[in-house]
């Protein structure tokens, strides 16, 4: 940042206090930046700071499309007292526009939430956290994928490359056997192993980034009782057997539920996705079926009963065509509704989704 000197006011070594500028985006200035001359600049920053590495990555989108405008304005609000927090536009097929926001940890993506809601009045829907992938096609294109939805038909795509990163743990040796065993779950591979102290361990894991974005970070603090700190570095990308995974409400798709997993790992997924929505979802009066789907294939599936109106109380004894005819008919309206009907995933759902554990 560069600065006109005035007379009176010389900043020093070793000076505390404030600086009031005339910058308009809020942007333009990060924490540990250094302040120089404008007439005799300095050549070289001060070193030691790094800017924050967000842990998680999802999608926020506002609930109604027209309110777009107002939630950049209240995310660059946020960021005025939350440098942590990054954000980039992006678009959905489904959802239309949004960001694509870095955050700490899954804690801190709810405190960003609740803060939108509570302070800026502005409910918003959150997707399934995830990482950007290079998706390669039979024809040798490369596209940089940020959503599950802008993948290309797995009939024309060759193969997808997922960010690797480097990551460094330093911990305490009594609680090395859970990271190491929390890591290794991650398809992480330990390169390194030091003792930096007595008291202190280092491990040198290289991991797809896909796996720190979910909830590593938060079970590395529990498991460690807080005492694990946590960097990377990107190295690179590579090839990973990875899937799109579908989820779908009477057929149609959950476009904020959907993402790109391991095909390992997507079964085991599905299938508690499935269980969570069956637990969540409000029963409405016709039969909704949740499904995992991979391409065609559905791997997992729950059901929700609908509610039912017992249409034949009103029958007191008399002809049995009676009380068949009234079934027909609430028959009929079951399936008319079925197929105008549609189902809201309540907000509720979409946190529990996020809250997956292993």
């Amino acid at each position: 940042m560069l600065l006109e000197r005035s007379p009176r006011d010389i900043v020093k070594t070793g000076d505390v206090g404030y600086i009031i500028t005339g910058i308009k985006d809020a942007s333009e200035v990060k924490v540990g930046d250094t302040l120089t001359l404008k007439n005799n600049p300095c050549q070289d920053s001060i070193h030691g700071f790094e800017e924050v590495k967000p842990m998680v990555f999802a999608g926020v989108y506002p609930v109604d499309t027209d309110d777009y405008e107002e939630l950049r304005d209240s995310m660059e609000k946020l960021r005025l007292n939350d440098a942590s927090l990054t954000f980039e536009p992006e678009s959905s097929a489904a959802l239309g526009f949004g960001f694509r926001c870095g955050f700490l940890g899954m804690l801190h993506l709810e405190i960003i939430q609740e803060r939108l809601d509570r302070e800026f009045d502005m409910p918003v829907i959150t997707t399934v956290p995830n990482v950007s992938y290079h998706a390669f096609t039979t024809d040798g294109k490369m596209a940089i994928v940020n959503n599950p939805s802008e993948l290309a038909d797995p009939t024309k795509l060759d193969r997808v490359e997922e960010p690797y990163i480097k990551a460094q743990v330093i911990t305490k040796p009594e609680y090395l056997g859970a990271i190491l065993s929390l890591c290794i779950g991650k398809r992480g591979v330990l390169k390194n192993q030091s003792y930096l102290t007595p008291t202190r361990v280092e491990v040198t894991f290289e991991m797809p980034l896909a796996e720190i974005v979910f909830d590593f970070y938060d079970k590395l603090k529990s498991i460690s009782k807080g005492y694990a700190s946590f960097d990377y570095h990107p190295i690179g990308y590579q090839q990973g057997d990875l899937v799109k995974l579908d989820i779908k409400l009477n057929g149609e798709n959950v476009d904020a539920l959907s993402a790109l997993i391991h095909k390992d790992r997507a079964y085991d997924f599905g299938r508690r996705i499935c269980e969570k929505l069956k637990e969540l979802l409000p029963r409405q009066q016709f039969v909704i079926a949740i499904q995992a789907a991979i391409g065609q294939k559905i791997i997992a599936r729950e059901t929700i009963s609908a509610l039912r109106k017992d249409v034949i109380a009103k029958c007191y004894g008399g002809d049995i065509s009676r009380k068949r005819k009234l079934l027909e008919k609430q028959k009929k309206g079951k399936k008319r509704m079925r197929q105008i009907g549609n189902v809201e995933v309540p907000q509720s759902a979409f946190l529990a989704v996020l809250k997956l554990e292993d």
